[in-house]
């Protein structure tokens, strides 16, 4: 099968598009045709690696998949081949006291499809057959793989972690990437003020039309927590979602109000943080960790956005021979909303 993977870590002339051998789905497991797959900042960050990360080799990533059913390797199963699917990319691998809590994606033995093993952009993958779930009939391929991974991490670090109450300020730190104009969407919708940061007019215009109530152009204002403490009257806002990391984490902490709460889901800019400490303690700030989220965040993600008619941003559709430059394109930031390869 065609597939984009690579045999080392590296930067991208690691990637390569070509054959490699077809999956063959073992017990418990479903062989899915890929008709769409979306990208993410873990594509990047897994394929440059890691110390503890064990790959089996050639590897491919991608997270966020939507196709149709080709066979499924169990004794009784009600899926038939040719439905159309979507898959939770969140894998319990074992049983512990976290799974048995429902908090599987905190349990050590949590894996995501397309980081501990191999993903979907290739014409085909396996997949636990308990990952699998229908594709909502008004959808088409690429609306339905949009949302996945980064829905379930926006519904965690939103509600589940950083507690958030429609009458609340929230900063979403960035706005062009799939968490980001997502976040902004569902905050937008539950009523929320939402400020945003921007890299760009352009990227600024799209998170006003997404829902923020203000949108900040960090290009221009780089002492951008300025411009927060200016829109909120010197209070700071109740929440901030950072996914950057080491550029911007102090920088959020000026910018939240005493009590307020930051939730941290990624590290874009370097995960080595320097930071004036007395903001912690003086501010009583709760400085939170997410990523991913649970099966049933996953499922009140998908009820959400469904029921309130929220489409994902979808930046290109391209195909999977052009997948490395579109890699490349996410890579240099220049997308707003999610990219989409299909096979």
């Amino acid at each position: 099968m065609k597939a984009i993977f690579f045999e080392q870590h590296g930067g991208i002339e690691v990637l390569k598009y070509g054959e490699i051998p077809d999956p063959q789905p073992a017990p418990g497991e479903a062989l899915i045709k890929v008709k769409a797959c979306a990208l993410n900042h873990l594509d990047v960050w897994v394929r440059k690696g890691w110390k503890g990360l064990h790959l089996e080799w050639p590897h491919v990533t991608g997270c966020d998949i939507a196709g149709e059913i080709v066979a499924v390797n169990t004794s009784s199963t009600n899926w038939k081949p040719g439905t159309k699917v979507i898959v939770n990319p969140g894998i319990a691998s074992i049983e512990d006291e976290w799974t048995r809590r429902g908090e599987e994606c905190v349990s050590p033995g949590y894996r995501i499809i397309g980081e501990q093993i191999r993903g979907g952009m290739a014409e085909y993958l396996t997949v636990p057959v308990a990952n699998v779930f229908k594709m909502p009939d008004e959808l088409n391929f690429e609306q339905a793989a949009a949302p996945l991974l980064v829905g379930t991490t926006c519904w965690r670090m939103l509600f589940e972690r950083g507690g958030l109450k429609p009458h609340e300020s929230v900063l979403v730190v960035g706005s062009g990437g799939g968490v980001n104009s997502l976040a902004i969407q569902i905050a937008h919708t539950i009523g929320a003020t939402i400020y945003a940061l921007a890299g760009s007019k352009e990227k600024r215009d799209k998170a006003l039309s997404l829902g923020a109530s203000e949108a900040i152009d960090y290009s221009r204002f780089t002492n951008w927590p300025v411009e927060i403490m200016k829109l909120t009257k010197g209070r700071g806002v109740d929440l901030v979602i950072d996914n950057v990391g080491s550029a911007t984490l102090e920088k959020s902490m000026r910018s939240v109000a005493r009590g307020g709460r930051i939730v941290t889901v990624g590290n874009t800019s370097g995960y080595e943080v320097q930071y004036d400490n007395r903001l912690i303690f003086a501010k009583q700030i709760s400085l939170i960790g997410s990523t991913m989220g649970s099966r049933q965040d996953f499922i009140e993600m998908l009820q959400f956005l469904l029921r309130h008619k929220i489409m994902p941003v979808i930046d290109t559709v391209a195909p999977l021979k052009d997948g490395i430059q579109m890699i490349k394109r996410l890579e240099d930031g220049k997308q707003f909303g999610k990219i989409i390869l299909k096979p």
